[in-house]
């Protein structure tokens, strides 16, 4: 088949966010974040965030996992998605960055549908029981925990829930030759082992920096 995709330009990009759902809590914590520095990369895209609302909503989901808060841009993005009922548990070992999340949780008038849980993110996954499965789960922290977190969330995860994976590409390092850093090596393995994974269906999606889709069967 010839190739059919358009590279993402700049201009692009901001095409893409300005014809995506805004959302005045997560443009107030972007800008907050952006203070932080470099470190600010760490955020989700806001189109990737308004994909992530959309998707939680679409399959009805009422219970939600995260790992990797960082200032909690995405739990915003799960828990807009979620019904007022709704639970989003989210993992990370950052009390400073996790103190800017759970302000603008409040602001956002969310803070009762998102427990966050300070420490290492694979004891609470494991601490975590599969008698009330999770709905969606969406992973984005240490990229050589990956194949760990994505076991534990698929353990919890119910039939027919989905994970999201984020930064399946590396920046591009996956398909370079040259880079052989270790959390290029497991991702590679991980891309691998998922689209091998007979447990699961599977989408790699080219957007920011690759996400993975799995539909847990």
């Amino acid at each position: 088949m010839p190739d059919k995709f358009i590279e993402m330009t700049a201009e692009l990009h901001r095409y893409a966010v300005e014809h995506s759902r805004s959302d005045p809590a997560l443009e107030a914590l972007a800008a907050e974040t952006e203070e932080l520095g470099g470190v600010a990369v760490m955020q989700t895209a806001p189109e990737q965030a308004a994909l992530i609302t959309l998707l939680v909503r679409a399959i009805g989901a009422a219970r939600a996992l995260e790992v990797g808060t960082f200032t909690g841009y995405g739990a915003i993005a799960i828990a807009r998605g979620l019904p007022a009922h709704g639970r989003l548990v989210t993992c990370d070992v950052s009390e400073e960055w996790t103190e800017i999340a759970r302000r603008h949780w409040e602001q956002a008038g969310l803070a009762d549908r998102i427990e966050l849980r300070l420490g290492p993110a694979l004891e609470t996954l494991r601490s975590l029981a599969p008698d009330e499965p999770f709905d969606f789960a969406y992973i984005d922290a240490d990229k050589e925990s990956y194949p760990d977190y994505y076991e534990e969330s698929l353990r919890l995860l119910r039939s027919g829930g989905l994970i999201m994976l984020d930064n399946v590409f590396l920046g591009g390092e996956v398909v370079d030759p040259d880079a052989d850093r270790r959390a290029v090596q497991v991702m590679r393995e991980l891309n691998d082992r998922i689209a091998a994974d007979e447990r699961v269906e599977s989408a790699m999606l080219g957007i920011s920096d690759g996400i993975t889709l799995v539909l847990k069967l």
